[in-house]
């Protein structure tokens, strides 16, 4: 099942599955460690989410997050 990443709750963890949006986005997010198949941490949900990405934590504003279709996994 996917989800947006903004659907998450604190401590959750999950594998990207799909990120949309403009290209240059999509390829700065890839840059930071968020790509297809990554697995990621929610530490803080919100307007200003806050994760954990490969051990870095990496904060994405607004709507971001919800362009970020992940699949809920088992920490």
């Amino acid at each position: 099942m996917l989800l947006p990443l903004d659907m998450l709750s604190p401590g959750e963890w999950a594998e990207v599955a799909e990120v949309n949006g403009q290209p240059e986005w999509v390829c700065r997010l890839a840059e930071l460690g968020i790509r297809q198949g990554c697995r990621l941490q929610v530490v803080q949900p919100g307007a200003t989410c806050l994760l954990n990405v490969s051990g870095c934590k990496l904060c994405l504003r607004g709507d971001d997050s919800a362009q970020i279709l992940v699949r809920p996994v088992a920490g």
